[in-house]
């Protein structure tokens, strides 16, 4: 039941990708052995690509032992993860650095070679981004990485990336009906140069739910970093007015198909233009029915046309991909965590 959605040179994802970050502790304690079962329910329902990165504390590993525990079902699964080098360290890095990382992950995750490795770049000002691209690209061409993808990238950085001949096939960033930045030019961009969106972020770290419908308006201080991250753009959007009646609109197209808010919302998301998949944050696996109902849904053109008549009203957020949360001492960027990752020893 879940399609699937395959790239030009054969590799193949699930058009729901299971995230890992909530699984590195944020969002409340993990039973290791209960995530490893977990995992398994989701590779036999039929989503069988994970993301995970190499700053998420023991997510790496932990798909790493489920790998060990399932062997048949690792058999069938797609592992991506991610290069992000601390803020700290953008100055001195170097290939042994970069080699020491992704090395770091081959052992974590107990594989041989990474199926795709997403690059993030925490500061634009030092521009060593391109160089270190290119060290990842030598590892690919060395047999330690089968793809090279983006994450949180603007479209001039990107375009310099492209330039310089490195084949970047996906673009992880956040896209949702409270999100659209990427439709402004980062899609186009990645049609022009066949390169995929892997988007997080589609319920809004969960707002985007029955769960907030007809709900007061929250503080800012919620439970999560995840929650306190989408308050923000769902404030950026237009406010909670607005996003009321964006529930609103959501759960009524949802109740014509028997399913839920987050559903559809996700759904509009893998209907737009270079979108490949969703990346649907789970610790366990409460949602997974609907999840892989998902790929059924259908919205026609009145479903889209409800949709559009709230979110024509967006106030924003404005500007590129991840503009907002790149400044570091502007509200977005504020809730950041820019030191958590390490050089690997030797």
């Amino acid at each position: 039941m879940i399609p699937r959605y395959t790239l030009p040179d054969g590799y193949a994802i699930s058009r729901i990708i299971k995230g890992g970050w909530h699984l590195a502790g944020d969002h409340g304690a993990i039973d290791p052995e209960q995530a490893r079962r977990d995992m398994a329910r989701f590779v036999e329902a039929g989503i069988t690509s994970f993301d995970c990165a190499d700053i998420y504390t023991g997510v790496e590993l932990l798909i790493g032992t489920f790998r060990q525990a399932y062997p048949s079902l690792a058999q069938q699964v797609q592992v991506h993860t991610k290069f992000v080098p601390d803020l700290s360290n953008l100055q001195s890095l170097d290939g042994r650095y970069v080699e020491g990382i992704i090395d770091r992950s081959l052992q974590r995750l107990g594989v041989e070679r990474l199926d795709l490795v997403q690059f993030h770049w925490w500061d634009f000002t030092v521009p060593r981004y391109v160089e270190t691209a290119l060290e990842l690209d030598r590892l690919r061409r060395a047999g330690k990485i089968a793809h090279l993808g983006v994450t949180n990238f603007d479209t001039p950085r990107l375009t310099e990336l492209v330039a310089a001949g490195i084949p970047i096939v996906s673009h992880q960033l956040q896209y949702s009906l409270v999100d659209d930045r990427p439709s402004d030019a980062m899609a186009e961009f990645c049609r022009l140069h066949g390169v995929v969106l892997l988007c997080y972020g589609t319920v809004a770290g969960g707002f985007l739910s029955e769960r907030w419908l007809g709900k007061p308006e929250p503080a800012l201080e919620l439970s999560n970093r995840s929650l306190t991250k989408y308050r923000l753009i769902i404030d950026d959007f237009g406010g909670w007015t607005l996003f009321q009646q964006l529930l609103a609109a959501l759960a009524r197209i949802a109740a014509r198909y028997g399913t839920d808010i987050a559903s559809i919302a996700s759904r509009a998301i893998l209907d737009r233009p270079q979108v490949a998949a969703a990346i649907v944050g789970a610790t366990n696996t409460a949602h997974l029915r609907a999840h892989t109902q998902i790929g059924s849904l259908q919205l026609d053109a009145a479903d889209l046309a409800a949709i559009a008549a709230v979110t024509r009203r967006r106030s924003g957020p404005r500007g590129d991909v991840y503009d907002l949360e790149r400044d570091r001492t502007g509200r977005h960027g504020q809730i950041m965590k820019y030191e958590l990752n390490s050089v690997p020893a030797g």
